[in-house]
């Protein structure tokens, strides 16, 4: 029986004039059928730490006081055998030369949400690909990235990358992971260090991980698999 696979992606830094350095995008993975149960063990999380179970997992909200219960849900993802992320690092939008390649920053968006994504996709499984929600050119841009997905994968009946769908982060628990995790990557691969809570939080990370987070894994490495991308110097990217 071909399993279905639902990928929850988000993204942090991705604009191309906000002024900050780096951009991760990130995705996390788990089987369709095991989506309710996860949605609500991580509720279950919430609730033990006196939170309620609406309260949205966001890297930005990570503090001193709370600090324990994001520590929780990092080890309740590596505990968890269902569970699995990837990410993309970019550490340096400034050497992007999108003229020189004749392309805007959203076409380089979508080259790198596939460089993303194509690691995950396995020809003999099903795909439920949900992105969160950022401004209102998203339907536009999520039916670009399913065409340009299912090309890629001479899927053209879209029987593997089935449905490409937004939806609100605070109504999905498994886009909050992904934002926690992606924010973590970030945090240490722009060199911060403001914050002792969000240093808590990634040292968890690289432990249970066993990765520095600012290295690439190996291609085939499953559950956190981090890939650093990097311009190349001469003319071609």
């Amino acid at each position: 029986m071909t399993t279905i696979y639902n990928i929850y992606c988000d993204e942090s830094c991705h604009l191309e004039n906000d002024g900050k350095s780096g951009m991760v995008l990130g995705a996390v993975w788990c089987p369709a059928e095991k989506t309710r149960r996860t949605a609500e063990e991580i509720r279950n999380i919430k609730l033990r730490h006196d939170l309620s179970s609406r309260f949205e997992i966001k890297s930005t909200k990570i503090s001193p006081a709370k600090i324990n219960f994001y520590l929780d849900i990092v080890n309740y993802f590596f505990d968890n055998k269902d569970l699995d992320f990837r990410a993309i690092v970019i550490p340096d939008k400034s050497k992007l030369r999108h003229k020189d390649f004749q392309q805007h920053h959203d076409d380089w968006y979508y080259k790198m949400y596939f460089n993303l994504l194509k690691v995950i996709l396995e020809p003999d499984c099903k795909y439920h690909i949900y992105l969160d929600i950022k401004d209102t050119q998203g339907r536009a841009k999520i039916k670009k990235l399913h065409d340009i997905l299912c090309s890629n994968m001479y899927d053209f009946d879209r029987n593997i990358i089935q449905r490409i769908q937004l939806v609100h982060s605070h109504e999905v628990e498994q886009i909050q992971l992904a934002d926690l995790l992606i924010g973590a990557v970030s945090y240490i691969n722009r060199n911060l260090q403001s914050s002792q809570a969000k240093i808590a939080l990634v040292n968890q990370i690289k432990k249970r991980a066993d990765y520095s987070l600012t290295k690439s894994t190996l291609l085939r490495e499953k559950k956190f698999n981090i890939f650093i991308w990097q311009a190349r110097e001469d003319t071609d990217e």
